[in-house]
């Protein structure tokens, strides 16, 4: 399916145009959602280490982990939006952006569990530096996949 036609719902009043999904954009939007959200998470990271100096065997804000999963996860966002698109006529971008609402807050429970029970070496500031990544991430997937791939329609 390369396009799916949305219509404005209730709370869409002020906007009278539909919006088309044009989902072939998908094979390079998709691509930049992942590019960024690494580079981001990476940025964050930076910030991170470099204002908490976390213990070196904490490995959550260490180089890799948080990279390899920022690429896997937002992948799976990508797919996740095009399933989306794909199969709910109504309104998927305002779907998409709920569940990945959810998404993030069932995302914050390891987060708070080293905030917590101080696991892997952490406490409650580097919970919160892996909970700004997520926050970011969540905030590129839920702008730049909608943003790019939807085009108004008159």
């Amino acid at each position: 399916m390369r396009y799916a036609v949305i219509n404005p719902g209730p709370e869409d009043s002020t906007n009278e145009e539909s919006v088309q999904l044009k989902l072939v954009r998908l094979f390079w939007v998709g691509p930049l959602t992942v590019l960024s959200s690494a580079f981001a998470v990476f940025f964050v990271r930076m910030i991170a280490v470099a204002i908490l100096h976390p213990d070196p065997r904490f490995q959550p804000l260490g180089l890799g982990p948080p990279i390899l999963d920022t690429v896997i996860l937002s992948t799976a966002a990508v797919f996740v939006f095009l399933r989306n698109a794909q199969y709910n006529s109504f309104a998927p971008v305002r779907t998409y952006r709920a569940l990945a609402a959810k998404v993030l807050l069932v995302s914050f429970i390891p987060d708070i569990a080293v905030g917590m029970l101080h696991g892997f070496g952490g406490g409650w500031p580097e919970a919160f530096a892996l909970m700004a990544m997520h926050v970011v991430v969540w905030a590129i997937c839920i702008t730049m996949l909608p943003g790019l791939v939807a085009t108004k329609r008159s």
